[in-house]
């Protein structure tokens, strides 16, 4: 087997050259062992398939970690150049089943497999470069071009892991096996499980910025928790502890599960654990990454986090006791009751962890780690919290949205990591969580407790005061006479469309989609589009549920609740022409063309390249179609560098240039300027801070 294993870099040295090398080292490790992992794929062909019917097909993940730093290292400007325009669109979305990942197939081209294979290795020598030759200053910080280069690394090594989970489900003929993964030949009978006592104290959660690792945005600030004593399995639950469950009925008797569970069982015909393979004689086999073996009864069962809750429910049942999965802080106080720590980091030599030992799981009683075993390694561990924000949390700019929008009571944490972490997440503060009803190489152990678990309502927005102040921009009341902007914009564009076609609609940069929901009332199909997912779930929460909660700041920590619905602006009838999706305006995938309106409203001076969206969206208007852009033209180097402002600066004979001039320019050539004028707006940051601003509205009709 090859050694796969790596260690987390450090980022407090003092020898830069080191941290360069070690930087380098990690990167090539994670490249090497995701190509290796589809290198089991048995042809091209195989890349063109789909592992079940929720997931792109093979290529688009094969794809989507390279285009994934690329994305990142234009929008943190550390490039100022793409690879492949197409590729960086097409690649950049879609794993996590959100409302706004469009797994339509037939609005997707995909290209061959050998163009892949050279764009990865045009990004593995672009970033390998950038790794030889950015200057690098010690400590690295979150503000540092490397931190996003490690970004990379570190969202290759997170689908690493959901990509060979993605391996274990397609068909297996069409897998080739491998003698780069070696997996564990120790299987026997079941072990009995006991519980063991766990003494409460006070949990310490979370990490500060200053942290000598890489870390997700989720994990940084603090939460304090008081756990009391609870008693928790010795060991995960093994398949042999698991097949009861199944051979009572479990997966048919609706008494086990919840209302979600229940939808569940209902979409996938579940009726056993995901890599069982039922034999036509009886009993069963299991999937590994290239083969199957017979059950081994003492390897930790893997399951989502609904089959994980429906057995603790048999389990209650059977015993007449309370179990349940444990939480965080029950998990962070095991962690801290055993010896799995080496440092900051899980002791790899006593975790089936890090690919240090196998492919594959191990029996669950191969490595204690104090009084219990596996606490971390063998397989993740689902828990009963879902997934938000400690005090102090805020997004990385960079990737603002890659916590938030699982912070809506619909993602569990998993921790311990599985044989297959690697990098941050073979770390103390590591965290991760999925849909319920996702597989990962995760199981479980149960707890029995007096304290129930806590839970969290299913609504994000009061976390995000970002999202909160564009809620209530775009959906609270008018101030100071002045319209709403959202509003305002859309009724211009649906009288200056008067006597054009008005039936599809685009609207960029639609933020939480109030301007698309109005546009409605008139076009029958409106897309919404924003670069944030943290922005657009808005628009598709109100079109599933009709209405919003956010929190308004009155002043500073003090908060009144808003809740505003689609019904309230006389939105509701016709909501459903509206779709939202995530995407890049600078570089959006093809078949987003055929409109008669498209309406850009204050987006062109927060666009990172704005010359390259106007110099290409006649292509995707229809010929008399009317283009409506509104900018206060407040250029910043944050959004935009200097040489793309379309005005806002002198020109070499020292005479300043008006951003209208720049959109002259550009647009000119395929559309008639029909009008300006000021729209104003008013957004509110408290009860007593309003800004007033002027936005110059640009109508234009393509020739």
């Amino acid at each position: 087997m090859q050694r796969f294993h790596s260690y987390p870099v450090r980022l407090d040295g003092t020898d830069p050259q080191a941290t360069r090398d070690a930087i380098r080292n990690d990167f090539l490790s994670a490249y090497s062992l995701f190509e290796a992992l589809f290198g089991l794929l048995k042809d091209d062909n195989v890349f063109y398939r789909r592992s079940e019917r929720t997931r792109h097909p093979m290529i688009f993940y094969f794809g989507h970690t390279a285009t994934f730093f690329i994305n990142k290292l234009v929008l943190a400007k550390v490039i100022d150049k793409r690879i492949n325009p197409d590729f960086e669109s097409l690649f950049a979305i879609g794993v996590d089943e959100m409302a706004w990942d469009d797994m339509d197939s037939s609005r997707y081209e995909w290209p061959g497999v050998d163009a892949v294979r050279e764009y990865r290795t045009l990004v593995k020598t672009q970033v390998l470069e950038l790794i030889d030759t950015l200057p690098l200053q010690l400590p690295i910080t979150q503000e540092s071009p490397w931190w996003v280069i490690l970004m990379g690394i570190e969202h290759e090594r997170i689908h690493i892991e959901t990509s060979s989970v993605l391996h274990r489900q397609m068909p297996l003929e069409e897998i080739r096996p491998s003698e780069a993964f070696q997996y564990c030949n120790d299987a026997g009978l079941p072990p009995e499980n006991s519980l063991t006592v766990i003494s409460g104290a006070a949990v310490q959660l979370g990490k500060e910025r200053g942290d000598p690792y890489y870390g997700w945005d989720n994990e940084y600030g603090s939460a304090r928790m008081e756990v009391p004593e609870f008693r928790t399995a010795t060991m995960l639950v093994s398949h042999g502890e698991f097949l009861p469950f199944v051979e009572a009925g479990g997966y048919e008797d609706p008494v086990y599960w919840d209302e979600e569970g229940m939808r569940f069982l209902e979409r996938s015909g579940a009726k056993h654990p995901p890599f069982w393979v039922a034999k036509a004689a009886g009993g069963y086999r299991l999937r590994l990454l290239d083969r199957e073996i017979d059950l081994p009864m003492d390897w930790p069962v893997e399951v989502n986090c609904l089959e994980a809750q429906a057995f603790c429910r048999f389990k209650s049942v059977q015993e007449g006791r309370a179990y349940r999965l444990p939480t965080e802080a029950e998990w962070v106080r095991m962690l801290e009751s055993s010896t799995a720590l080496a440092g900051e980091r899980f002791d790899d030599t006593n975790a089936n962890i890090n690919w240090n030992h196998f492919a594959s799981s191990v029996p669950v009683n191969t490595f204690l780690q104090g009084g219990l075993y596996d606490v971390v390694g063998n397989v993740w561990q689902w828990t009963s919290s879902t997934i938000d924000g400690y005090t102090g949390f805020e997004p990385h700019p960079v990737y603002d949205d890659f916590s938030l929008p699982t912070f809506d009571g619909k993602h569990n944490l998993i921790k311990g990591g599985s044989w297959a972490s690697t990098g941050n997440e073979t770390l103390r503060h590591s965290r991760y969580a999925f849909r319920r009803h996702f597989y990962q190489h995760a199981g479980f152990r149960y707890v029995e407790a007096d304290a129930p678990a806590e839970s969290m309502p299913e609504n994000i927005y009061e976390t995000d005061s970002l999202v909160a102040q564009y809620c209530e921009f775009q959906y609270g009341p008018d101030c100071f006479g002045v319209k709403n902007f959202a509003r305002n914009c859309a009724e211009h564009a649906v009288a200056f469309t008067a006597s054009t076609p008005q039936k599809r609609a685009l609207d960029l940069g639609c933020a939480t989609g109030r301007a698309s929901f109005e546009l409605a009332r008139v076009f029958d199909d409106v897309t919404g589009i924003d670069f944030s997912a943290r922005f657009i779930q808005v628009g598709t929460a109100l079109k599933a549920q009709g209405q919003i909660a956010y929190e308004r700041v009155e002043e500073g920590d003090v908060t009144t609740r808003q809740i505003h619905s689609l019904e309230e602006f006389g939105l509701k009838e016709t909501a459903g022409n509206v779709q939202f999706w995530q995407g890049d305006a600078c570089n959006l995938k093809a078949h987003f063309s055929g409109y008669d309106l498209i309406m850009a409203t204050n987006l062109i001076d927060r666009l990172y390249e704005p010359e390259r969206f106007l110099a290409q969206v006649h292509e995707r208007l229809n010929d008399g179609g009317i283009l409506l852009l509104t900018s206060p033209y407040t250029w910043l180097e944050e959004y935009t560098q200097k040489a793309h402002w379309l005005g806002g600066y002198y020109d070499e004979n020292g005479e300043a240039v008006e951003s209208l001039s720049g959109l002259k320019a550009i647009l000119s050539p395929h559309f008639e300027l029909l009008e300006t004028f000021d729209v104003p707006f008013v957004i509110r940051e408290t009860a007593r801070k309003y800004q007033h601003t002027l936005s110059q509205m640009s109508v234009w009709k393509k020739r």
